[in-house]
């Protein structure tokens, strides 16, 4: 009886102290929040490669181990066995190459590919905004040619904006003297210093994605482990079904959405190519690359989109946006659910919440990962709610608890409104 005592008072002074301790951790943080942010970010670009390359194993992991199973299943047939370790290390190394190629052969071929033409597109820009200042000017006037005090009274607003920009370019260069070259050098070494830092980190991503791959089984075999000792078997079996399904909620979802954006940019090229519009490149490049963010991504990449035709024509910035709108009913409608299906099972409402909520909190970071994150969340929740039900014996389905007025405490009777 004493050894229980003794167990229970030391399990209640431990989390007593626990409590303890992270509150005074945390009022330290807030005291002290400029330097604990600066340690977090210090951290955070200490491990960032590593960090890349677990991005980039979760990105290759399906292509990984596909190739690696079809293969091995294959030499083990030529060998005449049904599990061989020559054939696991080969179908490795060979799963392995072809993941890191994947890799190489993506980033490579948006270089090669994409990146000069979105740089012409933007030079051309640059080179033709004196044009599109005059094509604005000839539109107003021919839209407004029926009321000449308006189109005065517009066309003298659009001229002191552009008097005010030539002024403002005008005055910068005349305020140039050598300490603002100097930081104007200072900023461009350090964006340099910074594109090289970021690449620095994505190659030893490449090469810490190559281990992570490699040794992915070993360490989910320890993680479980880990977890089978801290918890009690039951709650330990609920982490680890929690655990996959949020694998499948983020893979799914993930990886889905990005093949998903992939078509959507090629079909926005082709479209935009055959119906004559202005910068395809850039324009494909900007919708593809916002498509990635669910329902708004479209809006997102359009709006911008949409001002680099209009500066071109008017017309075919009607005819863009029309595009637009079509192009997101098929992507919401055919491609987006043939790809992905019900991947995160969250209504329309909880998608445009959990993007307009973690958007706002984290930035684009939220807008991407905020739909399957609130996933894992309702999931959470809905497993414990099921779950304290089940132990008052209560119905789990959401129809039963539809016109309910009352449930007996004692039998657990549910009586309706009549």
């Amino acid at each position: 009886m004493n050894e229980k005592n003794n167990r229970y008072y030391f399990r209640v002074g431990l989390t007593a102290f626990g409590v303890i301790a992270a509150g005074i951790f945390l009022w330290t943080c807030v005291q002290n929040w400029e330097e604990f942010r600066q340690l977090i970010s210090r951290l955070f670009s200490i491990i960032a490669p590593f960090i890349y390359g677990a991005v980039l194993a979760y990105l290759a992991a399906p292509v990984y181990n596909m190739v690696k199973e079809k293969l091995e299943r294959q030499i083990n047939r030529l060998l005449k066995k049904t599990e061989s370790r020559a054939a696991r290390n080969i179908a490795k190394i060979c799963a392995t190459v072809c993941a890191v190629l994947l890799i190489v052969f993506l980033v490579s071929g948006v270089i090669m590919l994409i990146l000069p033409q979105l740089v012409e597109s933007i030079i051309g820009i640059w080179n033709s905004l004196p044009v599109y200042w005059t094509n604005i000017n000839q539109y107003v006037q021919n839209l407004l040619k029926d009321n000449p005090d308006a189109e005065q009274a517009v066309i003298d607003i659009l001229n002191r904006i552009y008097i005010e920009i030539q002024r403002w370019g005008e005055d910068y260069m005349r305020r140039m003297d050598m300490n603002r070259i100097t930081d104007i050098i200072m900023q461009v070494s350090s964006g340099v210093m910074g594109i090289l830092i970021v690449l620095k980190n994505w190659l030893i991503g490449l090469i810490a994605m190559v281990y992570l791959l490699n040794i992915k089984e070993k360490l989910l075999a320890q993680f479980r482990k880990i977890i089978y000792a801290v918890f009690r078997t039951d709650i330990a079996n609920e982490v680890v079904a929690e655990l996959r399904f949020v694998n499948q909620i983020f893979g799914g979802f993930i990886i889905g959405k990005i093949v998903d954006s992939i078509i959507i940019g090629f079909i926005s090229f082709i479209c935009l190519q055959l119906m004559k519009m202005p910068y395809p490149m850039l324009l494909s490049a900007i919708i593809g690359v916002t498509n990635v963010i669910p329902f708004f991504g479209p809006f997102i990449g359009g709006i911008p989109a949409a001002v680099l035709v209009l500066l071109v024509s008017p017309i075919k910035c009607l005819y863009f946006l029309l595009f637009i709108v079509l192009l997101q009913q098929f992507d919401g409608n055919i491609l987006g659910p043939r790809i992905l299906g019900d991947s995160t099972g969250l209504s329309s409402f909880g998608v445009m919440f959990s993007i307009i909520f973690f958007g706002g909190v984290f930035g684009f970071a939220g807008m991407l990962l905020g739909v399957p994150v609130f996933a894992v969340i309702s999931d959470l929740i809905r497993r414990l709610v099921n779950s304290k039900l089940r132990r008052k014996k209560l119905p789990t389905e959401d129809q039963e608890y539809q016109d309910v007025k009352s449930v007996d405490a004692e039998t657990g009777v549910i009586y309706r409104n009549k």
